[in-house]
């Protein structure tokens, strides 16, 4: 959506978003188990990126070179968050998730993750996340993940759900031999484009 300014917003939230956030907001709320909310969370995923043309222009922006991340939505009691992640040709993005569950997505292009062991300061074999593919992980013994877009012309943009804010964690840049000194990644969302919240999908869904 462009305003008549010629600024891209966020504009109202697609019935295909819509209809995933209500769904795992019911999941969460329905079990107590790790498991089964990852196994459950994968299907509701892999419907979700099956196609890109209902995602938004706003959150799909990066600067060349660079990673950045968008909160999509935000659980007000904390159980999970839908973040964006994009990814410039050549980009990498240094993500600290080690207390929380994630389900990604490859919505467009392709994405290397590699797991990073702080104790060992090595890094892991790392696997290609792309388009329409979906993958899991528990809380428990999570590591950091190093996110790399090795396309020389396309973004690459990855959606997850993480089992709290990602905010609230420390998010470091990755220089490709660690993490950088200074402060942490925060959330790229502009004036015009905030994460939607649940006035926003409280509208009527329709199956």
């Amino acid at each position: 959506m462009v305003d008549a300014t010629g600024t891209v917003e966020r504009g109202a939230v697609p019935a295909l978003l819509k209809r995933f956030i209500w769904d795992i907001q019911s999941m969460v709320e329905l079990t107590d188990s790790e498991r089964e909310i990852l196994l459950i969370g994968r299907d509701l995923m892999t419907r979700l990126v099956a196609s890109d043309d209902w995602f938004p222009a706003v959150f799909a922006q990066a600067k060349p070179g660079e990673g950045a991340q968008f909160q999509l939505f935000r659980d007000v009691l904390d159980r999970f968050s839908v973040v964006a992640t994009v990814l410039a040709p050549g980009a990498s993005l240094w993500i600290d998730q080690s207390s929380h569950w994630e389900i990604a997505g490859g919505l467009s292009g392709a994405v290397a993750r590699q797991p990073y062991d702080l104790d060992a300061q090595g890094k892991a074999e790392a696997r290609v996340l792309r388009s329409g593919e979906v993958e899991a992980r528990g809380s428990r013994g999570a590591q950091p993940m190093i996110l790399s877009n090795p396309a020389e012309a396309q973004n690459a943009i990855t959606l997850h759900v993480y089992g709290g804010d990602l905010g609230k964690l420390l998010r470091r840049a990755w220089t490709g031999e660690g993490p950088a000194e200074g402060p942490g990644v925060g959330y790229a969302n502009g004036e015009g484009a905030p994460p939607y919240d649940i006035f926003s999908i409280q509208t009527e869904i329709a199956d």
